[in-house]
């Protein structure tokens, strides 16, 4: 497809890597992540908001920031990141980010207008902004497709952020999750118009594979990050040196069963997809799946780090044995994308963790992780048995 008259559109010829100003912007989210696993961390240890409490409210948060980026990935898959006024979209983007990265530790308190109001504004700011100096192209029908869109959850953003009553807030703001969410997975439905998901004139595949797997690997970076602090504010003890080594190999296990073959082969799943534009909407629910577990898994880190031995409150599991099911369930499903199957390994590793949940009821937290990390490392070793006795795969997306 020919590029528009001021490069809007991607071309063959335009680079699919991912230029420094998207990794820049991946920089901010970086520190979001922080921020969730900071609040997630101190209501499983301080009960400042009770954890089933916390949990919600974290989620509502990072979902919220889950769906900026992932539009902005869309974007700048489908249209080139080089135009000036795709880079302009990319800084309002990082600016508005960041503003509600610094008010996540209190997004459902004090700042919680800011936080609502900065997404609202960000939101509905950046297709106003690409529409009229993009002079409607590439286009002018997308553009009202998500406005309406963003139409129906603004209010309830904005409502949830000024409202003071905390379950009202999130009754709130749960509704408008679920309408953002809903237009992103359907393409923006919307009267007359009907949908339209973004990229369907041409997406860069290797670019929007790349992104995902960076995004990935900032998440286990987070995850490192808080292994790395829980540990050097310990006594260094024997015990918690245990449980720092042990998250570090938990940390590995991750990079590896996600890379093994499936998370490596995006770029090329994205190409033979018969719907490429379904198949990288679908990528982007797997990627938000494991990442929320990966930041799960990190708070599960924290815990049996700073308290190896002591009793175990049965919450605790939701993040030592939670993190990692929500991982392997959103690999399970970009298996199934990339290759149109899922092994049974990663099946039979989320039936162990419920079967074990009685059992690890009555373990300590260092040991409840090692046990996390045995499961782990059993669909690590099955895909390396299977890399060894099968030829190389070829991405077989089932759309």
């Amino acid at each position: 497809m020919r590029n528009t008259p001021d490069r809007l559109l991607r071309s063959e010829a335009t680079r699919q890597r991912a230029t420094f100003l998207e990794l820049f912007l991946d920089l901010v989210f970086v520190f979001a992540l922080t921020r969730i696993s900071a609040r997630l961390i101190a209501d499983f240890t301080d009960g400042q908001h009770g954890v089933y409490a916390g949990l919600g409210q974290a989620l509502l948060l990072f979902l919220a920031l889950w769906a900026i980026w992932s539009v902005t990935v869309w974007s700048t898959s489908w249209l080139d990141p080089d135009a000036p006024i795709v880079q302009t979209v990319i800084i309002m983007t990082l600016v508005g980010a960041m503003t509600m990265a610094v008010a996540v530790p209190h997004g459902f308190g004090a700042r919680a207008s800011l936080f609502a109001i900065t997404l609202v504004t960000l939101q509905i700011g950046r297709v106003v902004f690409f529409h009229v100096a993009g002079h409607g192209r590439p286009d002018p029908q997308q553009s009202i497709r998500i406005l309406f869109w963003f139409g129906l959850s603004a209010p309830l953003w904005v409502l949830g952020g000024l409202v003071d009553d905390g379950t009202v807030r999130g009754t709130l703001w749960t509704l408008a999750v679920l309408t953002d969410y809903t237009g992103l997975y359907f393409g923006w439905p919307t009267p007359r118009l009907g949908a339209q998901r973004l990229g369907v004139q041409m997406i860069a595949a290797e670019h929007l594979a790349e992104r995902y797997q960076q995004f990935l690997l900032i998440a286990l970076g987070e995850a490192i990050f808080v292994i790395g602090l829980a540990f050097s504010g310990s006594a260094f003890h024997t015990d918690q040196t245990g449980g720092f080594v042990l998250a570090l190999a938990s940390t590995v296990l991750l990079w590896r069963i996600y890379f093994h073959v499936a998370g490596g082969m995006l770029g090329a799943a994205v190409d033979r997809s018969g719907n490429p534009a379904r198949l990288a909407t679908d990528m982007a629910f797997a990627h938000m799946v494991m990442i929320a577990g990966i930041v799960l898994t990190g708070v599960g880190f924290e815990l049996f780090i700073t308290e190896p031995l002591g009793h175990l409150p049965a919450t605790w599991l939701i993040a030592i044995f939670g993190g990692p099911v929500l991982f392997l369930a959103g690999r399970s499903a970009l298996e199934y994308q990339v290759f149109g199957r899922v092994s049974r390994s990663r099946l039979a590793a989320l039936l162990a963790f419920g079967l074990l949940i009685p059992a690890a009821l009555h373990l300590r937290p260092l040991t409840a992780g090692a046990v996390a990390a045995v499961v782990l490392l059993g669909v690590a070793g099955a895909d390396a048995r299977r890399s060894r006795h099968r030829s190389p795969e070829t991405p077989t997306p089932p759309y």
